[in-house]
């Protein structure tokens, strides 16, 4: 079952340079997908589009079959059933844990809030605020909050981007198996490729606005025929090995 079809997809600005260009895609139920792409690739353009906060120029978004965006229609992001996850965590600082997961539910708060507590291994912490969290117990409370919505679709802009480099291996771990454990869809977006092979199931390539591959995470390195990902992929692939056979050891 696909839980994202992205059919054709343009976005371009006021320079009329197409950001996102013809795009087309899709992520089954139950994956984890990275989107890859150096700075200004288009990725966080896609990420916008998929969440609904822009509206495309040309093509179509569907989220479990039900239209989401084309050129001339855009669903409201409340009616989207989309989690967001944004890369500052935007928690509300002036609440508790407990209140930024139950933020926006309107019934069976505690319950759903102690179960997701207890999902991100912060049961302890219910009444602890924001400033008194290391970033990744933050980023587990904005995940939560998302995931309190019960999303058909959990969208992460760079997760991992204001964490420290010694925590990011932990966090990732422990992200993936949340996420697996819920049993939810996901799609992030990053910059860096070894966030992509120690979380997703699957990886699309982006360069100058376009989808230049998408595979599974295990045929990352096989078959490689784009140019621009064949002059970095050796050494890539070495490093990318160096660094996770140094963590597994750890």
């Amino acid at each position: 079952m696909k839980i994202l079809e992205i059919e054709n997809l343009s976005k371009s600005f006021e320079s009329k340079f197409e950001v996102v260009s013809d795009c087309t895609f899709n992520i089954q139920a139950g994956n984890i997908c990275a989107i890859v792409g150096e700075s200004g690739s288009g990725k966080t353009t896609l990420f916008r589009l998929i969440a609904g906060l822009e509206r495309p120029d040309k093509g179509t978004i569907r989220i479990n079959g039900t239209l989401m965006s084309s050129d001339k229609f855009i669903r409201d992001i409340k009616d989207r059933n989309v989690g967001l996850v944004f890369q500052d965590f935007s928690l509300f600082p002036h609440l508790t844990v407990k209140e930024n997961i139950e933020f926006g539910l309107k019934k069976n708060k505690d319950e759903k809030v102690e179960k997701l507590l207890q999902t991100i291994k912060m049961e302890n912490f219910p009444n602890r605020y924001p400033n008194e969290l290391s970033g990744g117990q933050q980023q587990r409370v904005s995940l939560a909050r998302s995931l309190a919505m019960d999303p058909d679709l959990l969208l992460l802009d760079e997760p991992f981007s204001s964490l420290d480099t010694q925590l990011k291996s932990k966090i990732r771990q422990e992200l993936r198996d949340i996420i697996k454990k819920i049993g939810i869809s996901s799609v992030f977006i990053t910059h860096d490729i070894i966030d992509a092979l120690e979380i997703a199931d699957e990886i699309i390539f982006m360069d100058n606005g376009k989808i230049i591959r998408q595979c599974l995470i295990e045929d990352v390195f096989k078959e490689i025929k784009d140019e621009k990902i064949q002059n970095n992929m050796v050494e890539l692939k070495k490093n990318a090995e160096l660094i996770l056979n140094a963590l597994k050891k750890n």
